[in-house]
């Protein structure tokens, strides 16, 4: 059997050419067109293209390996005459020879990835396929003992970007657990509360393996953590490295977000420009970092994502992730005979910061069992804790004691947010208008920014109709005391919906609570809109 394999030089003549085609005809329409006459808006775009070129040149690279490993694969069949078993092939691909060089890989730094040939594939994917984005989010998530923020930072990144900017997005939800049912839940979760979004191909959510994870009980304490902290903060680099592997060709930028944080409106667009900014200005950056905190918000070239992957599995048992990139930055720039002084201004050029930041920390209980984390970043800013708005005339009243000068009278007028101690079974938050009234729609949102987990659970929305004849129709849940129950409030923390103007016009509105609550609860938002005709 003959087998013919391109030859390397050939093939990689082939991919510029192809490279070259693709990018003449639109620098030259970037350069003719009438509306692209600003310098600025020309430097840009070179900036983006060449962006683009080096993540072509990365995927490339990859490429080139697979065919070097099918080429010697191919040529040891031809030798042969045979194909060879797997592990057979293996063995002769890794042992050493006289002739050969082989160079250091992950079953070096994680010798357990050869016990199972799965380690390295996701164990869960919901996908739509999309790639060839700007912009990736990286989004971990784990269990949380006491309760998760994902829902609701997904929700609030969707809600800062444009159309525009969603379209050119792509967020990749990690479920790094080992439940098959958990991550399976997580999944359907965000499915059902982001239809659009999940149809569109907004979201991915994928899930590692077990195998993928070494005996955690074998780690080397060190940095005088105990053995749980040790796990945390291992498993983390672990996690990171396998959300960047799996984002590396699907995009041109990358950025490592946390499951319990709130973005501000055009992150995106923000982000972008920064970015194409500094390529335009050929600064040699490797990190923007749009968040002060942590690992948040931190953006690098997809194309450059093997430095860091690499560099956290070698040392994932040694130190936190966010030491191992100021190693890295270190490693790269500072040398033995550099004070601190010139050391911290020789990082600076490769790791750039953002101001304002970006992104706020809001989650409270750590992904860390008992560990409480109240870290803010002062360069976000102020966060909007409430919303405004002129709601029809009302006497309004609750059994739910208020926390100080938060009160819910206050709160319909829009002049802050209800706080309320411990909700019970029973309790109501009632709206008896002076003025009966037709209602177009309503929207109550629990919870804000500060304290996002101080929400409506089973908490029911419901009215009473002005007319008694109203009830004598054929509608259901309607209560003992006349009212009819309309909506309820989500997983979210958010109840919104309109009113039938069958129903005539309402005198009373309320909401109900039907179970007692861990939390405080918060209203930061209450709209009422009367329809006039």
């Amino acid at each position: 059997m003959v087998t013919h394999v391109l030859p390397l030089s050939l093939t990689k003549r082939r991919f510029f050419i192809i490279i070259f085609i693709i990018s003449v005809p639109w620098i030259l329409s970037i350069m003719s067109s009438p509306n692209m006459q600003d310098e600025m808006l020309l430097q840009t775009n070179i900036a983006e293209l060449q962006t683009k070129l080096e993540h072509l040149h990365s995927k490339y690279i990859i490429s080139q390996e697979e065919i070097q490993l099918l080429s010697h694969q191919l040529a040891l069949i031809t030798e042969n005459n045979y194909i060879l078993p797997d592990f057979q092939f293996y063995m002769n691909n890794t042992m050493p020879n006289m002739t050969s060089i082989k160079l250091p890989s992950i079953y070096n730094f994680l010798p357990h990835f050869l016990n199972d040939p799965n380690s390295l594939r996701p164990a869960f994917v919901q996908s739509k396929g999309r790639s060839g984005v700007s912009m990736i989010l990286g989004v971990p998530t784990v269990k949380r003992e006491v309760q998760s923020y994902l829902l609701t930072t997904l929700k609030n990144l969707i809600d800062r970007m444009t159309p525009d900017e969603s379209a050119d997005t792509l967020i990749v939800v990690l479920v790094a657990e080992p439940d098959a049912d958990f991550v399976s839940y997580i999944a359907k979760q965000i499915e059902v509360q982001f239809p659009e979004e999940h149809e569109a191909g907004l979201i991915d959510v994928i899930a590692p393996s077990s195998a993928y994870y070494p005996d955690f009980t074998k780690l080397r304490d060190n940095l005088g953590d105990n053995h749980q902290r040790v796990i945390w903060r291992s498993k983390q680099n672990l996690d990171f490295a396998f959300l960047m592997l799996y984002a590396q060709r699907r995009g041109i930028f990358y950025v490592q977000l946390e499951d319990d944080i709130l973005a501000k409106k055009n992150f995106i667009s923000t982000m972008k420009s920064f970015a194409l900014q500094k390529v335009s200005a050929k600064e040699n950056w490797f990190v923007l970092d749009f968040c002060q905190l942590g690992f948040i918000g931190k953006l690098f070239k997809c194309s450059e994502l093997p430095w860091l992957v690499q560099f956290f599995l070698m040392f994932y048992n040694d130190k936190p992730v966010d030491w191992l990139l100021d190693h890295l930055i270190s490693t790269k720039v500072c040398g033995l005979d550099m004070d601190v002084k010139r050391c911290k201004t020789a990082k600076a050029k490769l790791w750039i910061h953002h101001k304002p930041s970006l992104f706020q920390h809001v989650g409270t209980h750590s992904s860390l069992k008992g560990k409480v984390q109240k870290l803010k970043d002062k360069l976000f800013g102020k966060v909007t804790l409430f919303y405004s708005h002129i709601n029809p005339e009302a006497i309004v009243e609750t059994q739910i004691k208020p926390y100080k000068k938060f009160t819910l009278q206050k709160a319909y007028k829009g002049e802050t947010f209800f706080w309320g101690l411990l909700p019970q079974p029973g309790d109501h938050l009632k709206f008896k208008f002076i003025s009966p009234i037709f209602i177009k729609k309503y929207l109550f949102r629990s919870g804000n920014a500060e304290h996002p987990l101080d929400k409506f659970y089973n908490t029911t929305v419901e009215i009473l109709p002005k007319s008694m004849i109203t009830l004598n129709r054929n509608y259901n849940n309607v209560t003992e005391d006349g009212y009819i129950i309309i909506g309820k409030f989500n997983t979210l923390g958010i109840a919104s919906g309109s009113v039938d103007r069958n129903l005539g016009k309402i005198s009373a509105m309320r909401l109900t609570v039907h179970s007692e609550s861990e939390n405080w609860v918060i209203l930061s938002e209450i709209e009422i809109e009367e329809d006039p005709s």
